[in-house]
């Protein structure tokens, strides 16, 4: 049986490499976990969250899958977002998408790629919301970034309209939540200029009384 060695050496170096740096790291850390951020992002490998922030482990609670979508059956993704609003109360809820996103790519190729086709469903609908738009666009990478922006903007809204976020600012507990897109190409976030900090600023129709 082939084993992984090589992570588990690759491990113990990091640890060491920390401890030598700050040896109360690992101890300071076990003991609580306070993070202002929650981060919804795609399951791609080249978009690590903490990474890119540059922010050290505990700053940053994560959930990721396939094009960063906040799906309202989703009960993974809204268990994530209960424990990071209602018990870790995090200031901040980014949803990050990035430009290239092969499930994006998937979603509008028109090949069938098995059970995850269910899933890009989602993502076909929001290219029909907005098809006018992007069938304008004729450059195919152009399109898929375009959805790629799009897709972030929709998923922010989603988050928006969740009871757990809507609870939590009748509340009057701060919170934000910001819709950002990163490029692989050239390690860049960038904000899509989208941020919503109350109730007020969400559609009547999807508001909770």
């Amino acid at each position: 049986m082939k084993t992984l060695k090589h992570l588990l050496d690759r491990n113990q170096a990091w640890a060491a490499s920390i401890k030598e740096k700050d040896p109360e790291f690992f101890a300071q850390l076990s003991k609580q976990q306070a993070p202002e951020y929650l981060w919804i992002g795609c399951s791609d490998s080249r978009v690590p969250a903490n990474q890119i922030v540059d922010l050290p482990p505990g700053e940053v609670f994560v959930h990721r899958n396939i094009a960063n979508v906040v799906v309202h059956t989703d009960l993974n993704c809204l268990s994530v977002l209960q424990f990071a609003v209602e018990v870790l109360k995090v200031k901040h809820i980014i949803v990050c998408g990035h430009y290239g996103c092969g499930g994006i790519k998937a979603a509008i190729d028109h090949h069938e790629h098995g059970l995850i086709d269910n899933w890009l469903r989602n993502i076909k609908d929001i290219y029909r919301y907005h098809q006018e738009k992007l069938d304008e666009v004729k450059d195919e990478g152009e399109r898929i970034n375009a959805l790629c922006e799009l897709n972030v903007i929709e998923q922010v809204a989603n988050v928006c309209h969740t009871t757990i976020v809507q609870n939590a600012w009748k509340a009057g507990q701060e919170l934000s939540v910001h819709g950002w897109i990163y490029s692989i190409e050239d390690g860049i976030l960038r904000d899509l200029n989208v941020c919503t900090t109350s109730l007020d600023e969400i559609d009547q129709i999807h508001r909770v009384k």
